[in-house]
């Protein structure tokens, strides 16, 4: 019998290339999914860029970075002289509260800014967990305790709305997200959805106090006020002295027991000319 050489040797040329072919395709589908989730996991390794950074306008518009992403320059425990050593951590170019125990971490508790402000402006970004509560407080002295390491001051609300409780408690929703806690409601809210990014803007000028959320103004007010005053004597601060009458503190951001993330955190201080 006459074996065809040519034939058979091109058979087995064409068998070599298609496993060949084969074996490149799965190890390159391989390849390609691992690619996938290393970049899920990239926006916690390397944060953007542009995040926690100065645009040359900025700076000379007078504005400075109260973050600067990777370290805790610039803040500290309040009553305290640093860091708490647990309850919050830098993660991806963010301040994260880490999940607690109860209402409020006894390892955590809040933290400031090592300055204090009177007049300025505000800028940063905020997240929250499913269910979580948190704040933004400014106008903080730290001789007017709640508890422990809890400080008090006017709070610009951070919350899940749709399953805090707290959303559906105060009066009008005094409580609910950007609200001025207890006091003032927010109108003509665009509120981002649970682990999105929410922008705040919050603006301390002489008496004249603004909260805006999402590029909306929400809350309104004249520091002092009668009707300011009113509002805090039918609030749950109406026996606590002094509330309200602080000109110049600290910024604080709130442990309210659950997970929260703070970023781009900027300031510039206003003239009163």
């Amino acid at each position: 019998m006459r074996i065809d050489v040519d034939h058979c040797s091109t058979k087995g040329h064409f068998v070599v290339v298609a496993v060949l072919s084969v074996f490149f395709v799965i190890c390159t589908v391989q390849v390609g999914s691992a690619g996938q989730r290393k970049s899920k996991a990239q926006p916690h390794e390397n944060p953007d860029a542009t995040v926690n950074v100065l645009t040359p306008a900025e700076k000379a518009a007078g504005w400075k970075l109260l973050f600067d992403g990777k370290t805790w320059n610039g803040w500290r425990g309040f009553r305290r002289e640093k860091m708490p050593d647990e309850g919050w951590t830098i993660e991806g170019g963010a301040i994260k509260h880490i999940a607690g125990n109860g209402e409020q971490s006894k390892q955590g508790g809040d933290i400031i800014t090592v300055g204090k402000y009177d007049n300025f402006e505000l800028q940063l970004e905020w997240r929250i967990s499913p269910g979580g509560n948190s704040g933004i407080k400014y106008l903080v002295d730290e001789d007017m305790v709640k508890s422990g390491y809890s400080g008090l001051g006017f709070e610009m609300q951070v919350l899940d709305d749709d399953q805090h409780p707290d959303a559906k408690m105060g009066k009008d929703g005094n409580r609910t997200a950007s609200a001025l806690y207890d006091l003032i409601a927010p109108k003509n809210k665009v509120l981002h959805a649970v682990g999105e990014w929410n922008q705040v803007r919050l603006i301390v000028h002489g008496n004249h106090v603004e909260h805006w959320l999402n590029g909306a103004k929400v809350v309104e007010y004249e520091l002092g006020s009668p009707e300011l005053k009113a509002l805090i004597a039918e609030s749950k601060y109406k026996t606590i002295p002094g509330f309200g009458e602080v000109r110049k503190g600290h910024i604080l951001l709130q442990d309210h027991g659950h997970e929260v993330w703070f970023r781009n955190i900027k300031l510039r201080e206003l003239s009163t000319q």
